[in-house]
């Protein structure tokens, strides 16, 4: 390998190496011509005839669990992470505090704010009381009129500056508010993207909730499946861990996309304990949208080399290797996209039918 030529990494390695070695044996016994006769070992082998697919219950899509309420806490104000006090994957409460920034420049400004407010209230103050003593002097008429409209213009402008002031001392004490962070709901802690003592300046995200009571699905489906399901609104979900759920509700979208033709569906989700994670996939059956009818056979009866799989098949006295697609795999049975149909006849056990295989050809 020359100097600058980046290495493959290892796990690309293995599966270039699986992938070249069960096409070697699939080059070497997987045609017709090349099969080995069977001997009485290959008669000897535990069998199976693949059987007819059945209808499945419900064609099914891939699917994103989201949170239908998901915050992210970005900074409002610029500074420094004082304090983190919750973790991902912890639950908070409503209001509870999460996370603290610096707030030295901010209370600054809410101290000078604070005075300004004093002054513009003294200044308010002893304008009023002017204009009072004008107003009253101008009865006796011992004051011009002009005297008069003149302190009643300094008693105004006395006023503006105060509630002026005011509204400072308000919005210096919000960007105060603003460096402490706290829940807006009841949830569970999905990232924490800052660390203590890291700055950080305004619209930086900090930390982001979600609440686990309120999880969706949503699927696109052609045209022609959503009317049937539209008409039939039920949905079974099955998660990446195994387990699955009746959705809590299904909604189907008034319109389509017009590039893709395709029609949106939000399934709700029950409430679940342990909570799907937002971001986990999952796969939506519908059963009103029938099923494709593959054949299924036992995982075990799979040869599988990286990310190529294969069968041993016993076809007129003679065992071959043949490539599969699978589909679906559950409870130890996998769907049988390509490769195989109904009635033939495949080896339960690979690595006997290997050996049995090399021991017809004699060794090699």
């Amino acid at each position: 390998m020359q100097d600058g030529t980046p290495a493959l990494f290892p796990r690309t390695l293995a599966r270039i190496g699986g992938i070249a070695l069960l096409a070697g044996v699939l080059a070497a016994c997987g045609g017709a011509g090349d099969a080995a006769p069977a001997p009485d070992s290959i008669e000897g082998l535990d069998t199976l005839v693949v059987p007819a697919g059945e209808a499945a219950g419900g064609r099914d899509w891939d699917g994103v669990v989201e949170a239908v309420r998901h915050a992210t806490l970005a900074a409002q104000t610029s500074g420094r992470v004082a304090e983190v006090r919750r973790d991902v994957g912890e639950h908070v409460a409503e209001g509870e505090l999460l996370l603290r920034l610096t707030a030295v420049e901010q209370q600054a400004g809410v101290d000078a704010a604070r005075a300004a407010l004093h002054a513009a209230e003294a200044v308010a103050r002893e304008a009023d009381a002017n204009y009072q003593r004008y107003l009253s002097l101008s009865q006796g008429q011992y004051v011009s009129r002009a005297q008069l409209e003149q302190a009643h213009a300094v008693r105004n402008s006395a006023r503006a500056a105060r509630d002026a002031a005011r509204a400072q001392l308000s919005n210096v004490g919000q960007q105060a508010a603003y460096t402490t962070i706290r829940a807006p709901y009841a949830g569970i802690v999905a990232s924490r993207d800052v660390e203590q003592g890291e700055s950080v300046g305004v619209g930086q995200p900090l930390i982001s909730v979600f609440a686990p009571d309120a999880l969706r699905i949503e699927v696109s489906v052609p045209q022609s499946a959503a009317e049937s399901i539209r008409a039939h609104p039920v949905a079974r979900v099955r998660f990446h861990d195994g387990r699955s759920a009746d959705a809590a509700g299904v909604t189907v979208f008034p319109a389509g996309d017009a590039a893709t033709h395709a029609v949106r569906i939000r399934i709700d989700l029950p409430a679940l304990d342990p909570v799907p994670a937002p971001g986990s996939t999952a796969k939506v059956a519908f059963p009103a949208v029938a099923g494709a009818a593959f054949p299924r056979i036992p995982t075990s009866a799979v040869a599988t080399r990286g990310e190529v799989a294969a069968a041993y098949v016993l076809a007129d006295g003679r065992l071959s290797l043949r490539q599969l697609r699978l589909g679906e795999t559950s409870a130890g049975q996998a769907d049988v996209i390509a490769g195989l149909r109904a009635g033939e006849t495949i080896a339960t056990d690979p690595v006997a039918a290997r050996q049995a295989l090399v021991a017809a050809r004699g060794g090699d």
